[in-house]
């Protein structure tokens, strides 16, 4: 599918990973990929190669957590690691900062950048994918590009389950 043909939010997410040096093909399903269950049957791949962007507040302030599809993301980890206490963003308030709802949001090409964690356990994969600003628009790509684009912190982020 050629860029023009794309939603507008999907347009938006390919032209902030371009503007980090990034080219990918933006994939449209014919289903939903607003989980990471779904997302993963959507394009054939594990559910762990999902990207799950998850808008937090760290006291006050929204951070964005790149969480691996098979893992939750431990709370008390972030907020030890951002030195304040975690809650989740309610869906107005993701609105907000990531100009994106809920079920699509994308790792980047919000208004304005996010401080970002991404979970080390997404590097165990040569490619993930992410929301590309819908529910059913993803985007493949390397870990490491993934990263970069978004200038992440890796760390342990996963809950021990």
């Amino acid at each position: 599918m050629s860029p023009d043909e794309l939603p507008p939010a999907a347009r938006r997410v390919v032209a902030a990973l371009a503007d980090a040096g990034v080219e990918v093909d933006v994939v449209v399903t014919g289903q939903t990929a607003r989980t990471a269950a779904d997302a993963a049957a959507a394009v054939g791949v594990e559910v762990g190669q999902i990207v799950k962007s998850l808008v937090f507040l760290a006291g006050d302030e929204p951070v964005l957590a790149l969480v691996s599809g098979g893992n939750r993301l431990d709370t008390a980890k972030l907020g030890a690691i951002c030195g304040a206490r975690i809650a989740r963003a309610d869906a107005d308030r993701v609105r907000a900062v990531t100009g994106f709802a809920i079920g699509g949001i994308p790792p980047l090409g919000h208004p304005q950048p996010l401080p970002t964690y991404c979970d080390a356990d997404l590097l165990r994969y040569d490619v993930v994918w992410a929301a590309a600003g819908t529910p059913h628009a993803v985007f493949p790509i390397a870990p490491d590009a993934l990263v970069h684009a978004t200038a992440a912190t890796v760390a342990d982020l996963a809950s021990v389950q």
